[in-house]
């Protein structure tokens, strides 16, 4: 792979869900590493291939319009559970491209006028989604993912729902 265009390390923790990484931030102790193995856990169910890709600290690094995110070398495979330590998972990937990123916040809009936001990283724009404890997040970021997939690959999803014919 060709030297990435630009690079960041965050104070996030990423996951790859079929072939879209999520990237989830947050504060700490607000859930990052417990959503990210809730979320493992529900691919798992599905039978679906999910890993994790890391913890902590994650590397971003723009490739042609993409963002790629990494482990940091140190922490690649842990990943920490508040108050119980740090286990290794079997299941971890060595890089993801993002297609989502979660911002996990105190509270969210009620009723927003647009769910998903966009959020811009390196010069990427990526869909943004910000949710609040109580919510359904693994639905929620299924949802958001699904709806991306459907920008990026059908024609149709770029027509507002109200002008397409039945």
């Amino acid at each position: 792979m060709s030297d990435p265009t630009a690079s960041l390390t965050v104070h996030a923790s990423c996951v790859l869900l079929g072939e879209a990484g999520v990237l989830v931030r947050g504060p700490a102790g607000s859930g990052k590493s417990s959503l990210c193995l809730a979320l493992l856990d529900r691919a798992d169910l599905e039978g679906r291939h999910a890993a994790l890709v890391g913890d902590d600290r994650i590397r971003l690094e723009a490739y042609h319009g993409r963002l790629v995110a990494r482990p940091h070398p140190a922490l690649a495979g842990l990943i920490e559970i508040r108050g119980h330590g740090i286990r290794r998972l079997a299941a971890h990937a060595e890089a993801a491209v993002l297609r989502l990123v979660v911002d996990l916040v105190e509270t969210a809009e009620r009723m927003p006028a647009e769910p998903v936001a966009t959020e811009r990283l390196l010069g990427v724009s990526l869909p943004r989604l910000s949710l609040a404890g109580g919510q359904p997040r693994e639905y929620l970021i299924r949802e958001a993912l699904d709806a991306s997939v459907a920008v990026r690959t059908h024609s149709a999803a770029l027509v507002p729902a109200g002008a397409r014919d039945l």
